[in-house]
């Protein structure tokens, strides 16, 4: 029998972690971008990072949700037990966290493939997912943004609900996922 864990294995809190910081360089690669007139370098080298950093967090994912599957019987329980109608929210809420995590930048990569436009991966470029149809690019784009618009919520929700169990329920969700702090 192993002791029980109290957290995440320091691989899979780094990886949370490193997906966080890379959430944040997409969101603020696109948002910066407006700063700048279409012609100055910067604004096309903010949207290369947005599209750098997405598929990042494209690759990421895959890694996490392998080590997610491979770990699965070390992942610490919350105690005390979260209420059986807070485990499926929050089951519902991861879900959709995963969803958006490999969907927006799968999305960004179809988007660049229909508009014939090269997938910037750090050094290389990617090879398109799909045949050349602006039509197609600007509908996945439409969506892409809206679903992306949707991720400041659900990424919000998983803050505000760490939060929430570390102050006012008083149970262990947090410090299971914080990095080399005094537990």
């Amino acid at each position: 029998m192993h002791a029980a864990r109290t957290y995440y294995p320091k691989l899979m809190i780094l990886v949370h972690w490193l997906t966080l910081l890379l959430v944040i360089g997409v969101y603020a690669a696109i948002e910066l971008r407006g700063i700048f007139p279409k012609e100055d370098p910067l604004h096309a080298a903010m949207k290369s990072w947005h599209f750098t950093l997405g598929l990042s967090v494209l690759f990421i994912t895959i890694m996490r949700l392998g080590m997610r599957a491979a770990w699965a019987r070390v992942i610490p329980p919350i105690e005390p037990a979260a209420p059986a109608l807070q485990e499926t929210l929050a089951k519902l809420v991861h879900l959709m966290l995963y969803v958006l995590l490999l969907g927006l930048p799968i999305a960004g990569w179809l988007i660049l493939s229909a508009a014939g436009k090269p997938i910037p991966f750090f050094s290389f470029d990617l090879p398109a997912l799909i045949d050349v149809n602006k039509e197609l690019s600007k509908q996945i784009k439409g969506v892409h943004e809206t679903i992306a618009n949707i991720g400041y919520g659900l990424i919000g929700l998983h803050a505000l609900a760490a939060i929430y169990h570390h102050y006012i329920v008083k149970d262990n969700t947090l410090v299971r996922m914080l990095p080399l702090l005094k537990r």
